[in-house]
């Protein structure tokens, strides 16, 4: 299965050679190449591995590998998507590995994960991994190699206790859950004796060079791209979202040191420029870095740039995506409804929105991409006809601009101030009914699934009694129907959907996560919690 992807790879950093005795280590992306190639955290995990001579690295994808070592002692995956498990699955039997970790013995390799879904939440994919890295890659990755081999001889059970000892470390098979009953809530999440940490504190690297690409391919999604990280996390700190919490504090890359430096490399091998980062645009020097990228050598650079921050778009950034091939810009509004932002904490006014419209139509931008959402928690249906009037003002101020509103359904995400609330059940007929609104006024409407925001959520709340649930619904498909009917067969295993799902969880309760810690303690979480509830107009909506 080797092939020729490999091949057009031009790589930008020089692979070690491997000692006699490095340590065989398979390394995959649970999906195909074009994708996994694509993840900037995949290449540089990748990149850190092969630089060391102490180990030997193949990769696998699902449509491709290299050589794979004969009897690896490591095999990792980096996750990204939930629905991605199912690969995992699927790569696990291709080697002959078997998929849960308590069925493993001395003779597999240890099976190592890492990547922002198992950050925020690994415990529905608990039992299929061995080790998983929580957190930021830069120290953690050399840390667990290097525990590694300290007891690399030793039998597994000994690993694995040693390798608990190394922050960010988890090793799902030390921690015991007990409920209050098979389909009840969790009673307890305890470590399986004294010696192992009760709580795994998620690594932060607090650097100042950020990551930049690896490899660059014309076979990658994004044909030929050279990506820079230039921020890390988010300050706006949204209280549904898991780019900004999970990933405190919010980190920017040295200009100097790292940024210019990592673009000159980048764009010694391709034209093709990816700025990265949940809010770009808030780096403090980013005026400095477009008046460098606009300078003549890199004329013919296409340059493509994550969602940025609505009132940083300026007519300057405009002129300067025009000039560089990008005829487009995202912003996330969330909504048009300024109570709605105040209860998420989207620091933003409907001007700010219009005026960044105007400023994207004067510097010769052609389409304005707006994200949103739906079902947020506190949301009322007069909420939903503002965001409508926001649209109908944006039209009207930029005539001539495309509008397009990209909307997807609340999700509750773990370590964020909402993980305590559930998808709202009127959701799907919100979805419906701002899509109709909106397509007659002539503005393109892009929904996302909300089947897919339900299995999502799933995923996202879930604990360790899903993965036999998931090990159903990889045979019969990925639709919610699968799901549904993977519980009516798991009935008294483990709480209905529902209670994943749309519930509302009191605070109280034992989370799936709560042996996990983030960046906030929960009494944070809370009172950010307790912030966005004072805008709530039913008081009956609150969480208890």
């Amino acid at each position: 299965m080797m092939s020729g992807v490999f091949a057009a790879e031009r790589l930008l950093f020089t692979p070690a050679t491997p000692d006699t005795d490095a340590i065989r280590t398979i390394f995959a992306f649970p999906n195909e190449y074009s994708v996994g190639i694509t993840s900037l955290g995949y290449q540089v995990v990748w990149a850190s591995l092969a630089m060391r001579s102490d180990l030997e690295v193949s990769r696998l994808f699902t449509d491709t590998h290299e050589p794979l070592l004969r009897s690896p002692e490591l095999v990792g995956f980096s996750l990204s998507w939930e629905l991605d498990y199912v690969n995992i699955l699927n790569l696990l039997e291709l080697l002959e590995i078997p998929n849960r970790a308590s069925a493993r013995d001395d003779n597999h390799p240890l099976v190592f994960g890492g990547g922002p879904v198992l950050t925020a939440n690994p415990e529905p994919f608990a039992d299929f991994f061995d080790v998983i890295l929580l957190g930021d890659g830069e120290n953690l990755l050399s840390n667990f190699i290097d525990a590694y081999k300290e007891v690399r001889t030793a039998t597994r059970q000994a690993q694995l206790r040693r390798l608990a000892q190394v922050p960010g470390i988890y090793i799902p098979s030390l921690y015991q859950v007990e409920y209050h009953a098979p389909d009840g809530s969790i009673q307890s999440i305890l470590p399986v004796d004294a010696e192992i940490p009760a709580v795994i504190e998620k690594q932060t690297y607090r650097g100042n060079t950020l990551s930049a690409s690896t490899v660059v391919t014309e076979k990658a999604a994004w044909e030929n791209i050279y990506m820079v990280e230039v921020v890390r996390s988010c300050p706006e700190m949204c209280r549904f979202c898991l780019a900004s919490y999970l990933t405190l504090p919010f980190r920017t890359a040295s200009l100097e040191s790292s940024l210019i430096p990592a673009i000159d490399r980048g764009l010694a091998v391709t034209n093709r420029l990816g700025l990265l980062g949940a809010s770009v645009t808030q780096h403090p020097e980013f005026e400095t870095l477009l008046d460098y990228l606009s300078q003549p050598k890199y004329d013919d650079v296409r340059l493509s740039i994550a969602s940025v921050r609505t009132n940083t778009v300026t007519v300057q950034l405009a002129q300067t995506l025009a000039k560089r091939d990008t005829r487009s810009l995202t912003i996330a509004v969330e909504s048009g409804s300024e109570r709605l932002r105040q209860i998420i904490n989207k620091k933003l006014t409907n001007e700010e929105i219009i005026q960044a419209a105007i400023n994207a139509k004067a510097g010769g931008l052609s389409n304005l991409k707006l994200y949103g959402m739906v079902g947020v928690p506190g949301e009322e249906p007069e909420d939903l006809e503002a965001t409508v009037a926001m649209m109908r003002s944006l039209k009207k101020a930029a005539p001539g601009l495309r509008l397009t509103f990209g909307c997807s359904t609340f999700v509750p995400k773990a370590h964020t101030p909402f993980q305590w609330f559930g998808v709202n059940r009127d959701a799907e007929k919100r979805l419906k009914g701002l899509e109709k609104q909106l397509r007659r006024e002539g503005i393109e409407f892009r929904p996302e699934s909300y089947n897919w925001s339900a299995i999502q959520a799933l995923i996202s709340r879930g604990d360790r009694r899903l993965s036999h649930l998931l090990e159903l619904t990889r045979h019969y498909g990925d639709s919610l129907g699968s799901y549904r009917r993977a519980f009516k067969e798991l009935r008294g295993q483990l709480p209905a959907l529902d209670s994943y799902i749309h519930a509302s969880w009191s605070l109280e309760q034992v989370l799936p996560w709560n042996h996990l810690q983030g960046p906030l303690p929960v009494a944070t979480l809370q009172k950010h919690l307790a912030d966005a509830t004072a805008h709530f107009r039913e008081a009956s909506a609150c969480l208890t």
